[in-house]
């Protein structure tokens, strides 16, 4: 018999289908009012007068609160998703799939996202019998999805070394050092009640994602712990992605990257733990390698210390490990890529244009979580920078 689930979980579980894991505007109006009033305004059954929004502004210091309406943006942003919110289906589904949902009134709530502050998750959809470790217990491995084989064995070495040592491996489920350090972790046993891995994903927990991954998540899902702060069902996309990889940081007492070319997805996963205070390591390697230029660049930033085995990252974990950690943030010219220079909204429109086929205005509404006036307006952005094409039958991604 499943347990019974409070309004107010119940709420946070249907926000976190109607907000993307970046709408700072949802996510500070759920802190401000309560998950149950928040979800009452988002479906225009209450109303927001001027205190509950000079509170929120103030909350995300958003002084051109004056000029701009912030929180009726969000409705508008809101309104294509309201309808299809059906958190009673995502919970039975939950229940299906034996996982729980964790939120702050949990006993198991992890106390290291609060360091996140306003972009803290409204919830975690988890699945796994273990409970989440404190941070103490939890050891970040990231690098890339394209490792080579030096990168693969020393991943190897440091997630099995670190599990001997009594921590649990983060990382998040991809291709290349994030399976390795799983597989490793796995592979070394278990210690009691900690899992072995925890695996934070961009997508719903009943999404097996990448494709290639199958086998491995499942028994993550049998041994450790899948992670997600969107509901079941929910679709992988960069930008959920890179919002995944502060999860990471706020859950683990240290980052560790093996491999990271220059531009990265395991650089922001190290930046965020170092602006949240976390001790951050990189993993040396050959300066002929693309694959290690990233992890230089930390290294030289002053983000991260050298680390080159389980020894220096538990060491690094420890009480003296609370050393600066420097510049985090010093841009060079690098290649550009297709969406330098987009704001959020157009990132999300970018992100739910197919390439193939087309689509329409009302439908990417839905996909983007935006409004259909601030997909209009990303769209005829996207078309200037020749990333949009506009059809017959709609509208389409062009490659830069």
């Amino acid at each position: 018999m499943s347990t019974p689930v409070s309004a107010a979980d119940q709420a946070r579980a249907a926000l976190s289908r109607l907000f993307e894991p970046s709408d700072t505007v949802g996510l500070g109006l759920a802190a401000v009012v309560g998950a149950v009033d928040a979800l009452r305004i988002a479906r225009r059954e209450l109303t927001a007068g001027r205190a509950i929004r000079a509170e929120l502004y103030d909350l995300l210091d958003l002084t051109d609160h004056g000029s701009r309406d912030h929180l009726q943006e969000g409705l508008d942003r809101w309104a294509p998703r309201v309808a299809d919110l059906a958190p009673e289906r995502d919970l039975a589904t939950l229940s299906r799939l034996g996982g729980r949902l964790v939120t702050p009134d949990s006993r198991e709530w992890p106390g290291a996202l609060e360091d996140l502050q306003s972009a803290a998750p409204l919830c975690l959809w988890v699945r796994g019998r273990p409970e989440i470790p404190d941070r103490s217990r939890l050891a970040a491995v990231v690098g890339s999805r394209d490792s080579t084989s030096y990168g693969a064995s020393v991943t190897a070495d440091l997630a099995a070394g670190l599990s001997t040592r009594g921590y649990s491996v983060v990382s998040g489920g991809a291709y290349g050092i994030d399976a390795q350090a799983h597989r490793a972790a796995l592979a070394s046993g278990e210690d009691g009640g900690l899992p072995p891995t925890v695996a934070v994903l961009a997508c719903g927990i009943d999404r097996y994602y990448p494709a290639g991954n199958e086998e491995l998540l499942r028994v993550i899902a049998e041994r450790g712990l899948l992670i997600s702060e969107v509901p079941p069902g929910s679709s992988p996309t960069r930008w959920r992605f890179l919002q995944r990889n502060r999860l990471i940081a706020a859950l683990s007492g240290v980052t560790v990257v093996v491999e990271a070319r220059w531009r990265s997805g395991a650089l922001n996963t190290a930046h965020h733990a170092a602006g949240l205070g976390r001790p951050v390591g990189a993993v040396p390697g050959s300066v002929h390698s693309a694959n290690s230029a990233g992890c230089h660049r930390l290294l030289r930033d002053g983000t991260a210390v050298c680390v080159t085995d389980a020894a220096d990252v538990a060491e690094l974990a420890g009480p003296l490990g609370t050393f600066p950690t420097g510049d985090r943030a010093r841009e060079a010219a690098t290649p550009a890529k297709e969406q330098d220079g987009l704001a959020i909204p157009d990132l999300l429109v970018l992100d739910g244009l197919p390439v193939r086929a087309s689509t329409t205005v009302d439908k990417l509404a839905v996909v983007a979580g935006l409004s259909a006036r601030e997909v209009m307006g990303g769209l005829g952005r996207l078309e200037l920078a020749g990333l949009a094409m506009r059809t017959p039958e709609g509208w389409r991604r062009l490659k830069a």
